[in-house]
């Protein structure tokens, strides 16, 4: 932290019933955290982040991307704090998707001061992805993931673009499709042990048009774990497709203002 940079702390407020961030501690803006840890979902890998990596770097962060495995959220957990681990100072970590799940477990780190969900899944203990699909939304779009192979998971190709990236430019929505990383059933049935963002500040970018995650879902996940709420339309590839939006949300957790 630099010399003179200030905290202001944020008084207890009551709980609500959805949400228990109470003791949160913010940075002013001459505090901003420099360092910013992006972990990726299911299907695909850290490449995608290409398009918010440069806006940061170009605001001066010191930007990282975890390459998740995505056998097991234990070894992805593993693979991110590795990454959260070899940081110089405080983190803003960063999940999209499935990475929210990994994000919710390994930003117990102490140094990780800020989490940030792009459209993720944020899990209670003892939950996991596959606790948070089980049951969606009436009327839902159902994600066209094929059956398990060998304990993995893809989506059928042809299907890719339109419940993925619907807004991305066809061919590189027809990239990612061929391209998809084979992603763990165990993965998904990893539970959380205690999530980060009880103890800790929470942002998320809610996606109204992702295919993936329903809307409504996502505002249950955002209110309950008490964040600070952007919203954008877009697919559940936003991080592809508007990396604008989410390197404001990102820049805006770093400076610790709502």
């Amino acid at each position: 932290m630099s010399a003179g940079c200030r905290k202001q702390i944020i008084r207890p407020r009551p709980k609500r019933q959805t949400g228990n961030n109470s003791f949160k501690r913010k940075e002013d803006a001459r505090c901003k955290i420099n360092n910013v840890v992006l972990v990726h979902g299911g299907f695909v890998d850290g490449a995608g982040w290409r398009g918010v990596y440069d806006i940061l770097k170009k605001d001066g962060f010191n930007v990282s991307i975890v390459q998740n495995p995505t056998i097991t959220l234990a070894g992805d957990v593993a693979a991110t704090k590795l990454v959260i681990d070899s940081q110089p100072g405080k983190v803003i970590l960063v999940g999209h998707s499935y990475g929210g799940a990994v994000i919710t477990e390994a930003g117990s780190e102490p140094n990780v001061v800020g989490l940030v969900y792009i459209t993720a899944f944020a899990p209670d203990k003892g939950e996991s992805v596959n606790t948070l699909i089980a049951n969606p939304p009436p009327g839902a779009p159902v994600p066209p993931i094929l059956p398990p192979k060998d304990g993995y998971l893809f989506l059928d190709k042809a299907k890719f673009p339109a419940s993925f990236a619907g807004d991305v430019d066809q061919e590189t929505a027809a990239f990612m499709a061929d391209s998809q990383v084979p992603w763990g059933v165990d993965a998904l049935g990893g539970a959380i042990t205690e999530p980060a963002w009880k103890s800790k500040p929470s942002w998320y970018l809610l996606v109204r048009d992702d295919k993936m995650i329903p809307y409504p879902a996502q505002k249950s996940m955002a209110k309950r774990a008490d964040a600070t709420v952007a919203e954008v339309p877009g697919s559940h590839a936003i991080y592809v497709s508007n990396p604008k939006a989410v390197a404001a949300l990102i820049e805006q957790a770093a400076s610790g203002t709502n």
